[in-house]
């Protein structure tokens, strides 16, 4: 029989006599047997409960990562729709305002446009009331509606692009329209919303910019 188990024969007989002495006849050997079980009985159950939290942790963090994981993913596609909504709005907004002219744009297909010849003209502003137009007030000649940066004149050709340096800068505006015979050929009159910003506007003496490709 080897040591060690000639240890657990010897702890097994003194439990025994342990167990058969009265207590207040007890030697301060079985006090200390039954402090050590009790130790090693605290060690077994925190070492029990060590595995339980370390099972619940392990558990809980490969729960919460693909969460995580899933969070994130969420954020990037909500920010990379957001971005292509902002790229779809800023595309729809470009060609309007190159249509009414608020801004001029450079690129190889869309080249800054070319001054073909300067006009000195008087420039005018008329609006859409009756009294001022025929029956179609909000249809120019060239059958087109009214808006902001159409001009009449008798001398350029319809769909013309002018700039009225002295007075807008960069603004170009769009021959649409026509003027009484009498106005001449060198008079510029300028589309204006109302009746009262076109009158006082007033009449000025300028030259202009007529573009060509």
């Amino acid at each position: 029989m080897d040591k060690t188990s000639n240890t657990r024969a010897e702890r097994r007989v003194e439990k025994s006599e342990c167990s058969s002495t009265p207590a207040k006849n007890k030697p301060l050997k079985c006090y200390f047997l039954a402090a050590r079980w009790v130790l090693n009985r605290l060690k077994s159950a925190l070492k029990r409960r060590n595995i339980l939290i370390l099972a619940t942790i392990t558990g809980f963090l490969f729960g919460f990562l693909p969460l995580f994981h899933s969070v994130k993913k969420a954020e990037a596609d909500l920010a990379r729709a957001e971005s292509n909504q902002d790229m779809a709005e800023l595309t729809n907004i470009l060609p309007v305002l190159q249509e009414n002219s608020l801004l001029s744009f450079s690129s190889p297909t869309n080249p800054d446009p070319v001054v073909a010849r300067e006009l000195q003209v008087v420039i005018t502003g008329y609006s859409s009331s009756p009294w001022e137009t025929d029956d179609t007030p909000f249809i120019t000649a060239s059958g087109k509606w009214v808006k902001k940066g159409i001009v009449a004149n008798n001398l350029l050709s319809f769909g013309t692009k002018i700039r009225i340096p002295e007075l807008y800068g960069e603004q170009i505006f769009i021959v649409e329209d026509r003027m009484n015979y009498n106005k001449g050929n060198y008079h510029i009159d300028i589309w204006f919303p109302s009746y009262w910003e076109a009158k006082n506007f007033g009449a000025k003496t300028t030259y202009i910019e007529v573009l060509g490709s």
